[in-house]
């Protein structure tokens, strides 16, 4: 099978982490160990997400005093790319011997009308305290927003339409490379009237490029890997419970946090509208029995039977 993987922020860092090289790295090694199993049985494309790094990476350009004015987020998701991909790189190729290891920096085509632009919804870097953000937002133009129980930037997220450098990636999934791409979501771009791309101050959503590239490689699953065991019905509530198989149409009627897990259950249910074929979200650690059902939330286009209890 072929499986397209999408690993979470904590695949890098925990909430609240220093953001050094060296934990970061340790995740990674964490994250691998359980992707490993996978590679070994199925061929296998990874993407990440970069929301602390990219809002770390622009912090420090937004202080630099040799800049005249801060780094645009598309150059930033680009840096962030070679190296979260350089991580997983190494990491991976350490733990696959003898396969075929490739990460590549791509572009993915967005509307530079897109209406997301005039709403951010993107969390990017560091949490604060609200006091703190909301003295960040007067003095250098963020919007912030409660992420939890903490507050960080959001920046735009526009939908994403195509990704550039798909003819690269099917020729390496082809020949046998397990590839990590698209990571953050790919470096945001939009095309001009003559065709010509150009870099867009934007992130997009990585679980949403994920369900992009699945679709379009034509893969067998979609995996969106979390630090949480499923998707809940009632999260943070004291009737919490989580929702062990459904429908999309079953998670479409639910309410489910736009900052958080709502994207990631709008990207399992976009591919599984569009495949017909089965997505999972839940949590790295458990990647392969998320894989046979025995963990998380298994998200199916039609019930098998009569029925499709959307809670077990």
């Amino acid at each position: 099978m072929l499986l397209v993987v999408a690993l979470g922020g904590n695949a890098l860092l925990e909430r609240g982490e220093t953001p050094l090289a060296e934990i970061q790295e340790e995740h990674v090694a964490a994250a691998v160990d359980a992707l490993a199993p996978l590679a070994g049985l199925h061929d296998l494309v990874v993407t990440h997400g970069n929301g602390p790094q990219v809002g770390l990476l622009a912090l420090e350009s937004a202080r630099d005093p040799s800049l005249p004015h801060p780094y645009p987020f598309d150059v930033l998701v680009a840096q962030t790319q070679g190296m979260i991909g350089y991580f997983l790189l190494q990491a991976l190729g350490n733990a696959l011997p003898g396969q075929q290891v490739v990460s590549l920096v791509c572009q993915t085509l967005v509307a530079a009308d897109d209406p997301a632009f005039e709403h951010p919804t993107k969390f990017v870097g560091p949490v604060y305290e609200q006091q703190e953000a909301e003295r960040l937002a007067r003095t250098r133009g963020w919007t912030v927003r409660p992420d939890g129980d903490s507050w960080r930037r959001v920046v735009a997220s526009p939908d994403p339409l195509a990704l550039v450098e798909l003819p690269t990636i099917r020729t390496l999934v082809a020949d046998g490379a397990v590839v990590v791409c698209a990571g953050g979501g790919g470096v945001p771009v939009r095309r001009d009237g003559d065709g010509r791309l150009h870099g867009v101050e934007a992130v997009v959503d990585k679980d949403l490029t994920a369900t992009l590239l699945a679709r379009h490689l034509g893969a067998d699953a979609l995996l969106l890997l979390t630090d949480v065991d499923a998707v809940e019905h009632g999260y943070g509530t004291d009737e919490a419970r989580p929702i062990r198989r459904a429908t999309a149409a079953e998670l479409r009627a639910e309410t489910f946090a736009p900052g958080s897990m709502g994207p990631k259950v709008d990207a399992a249910c976009r591919f599984v509208e569009a495949t017909g074929k089965t997505a999972m979200i839940g949590r790295l650690d458990r990647a392969t029995a998320l894989l046979d059902g025995s963990a998380g939330t298994t998200v199916v286009a039609a019930p098998p039977g009569p029925a499709c209890p959307i809670h077990a």
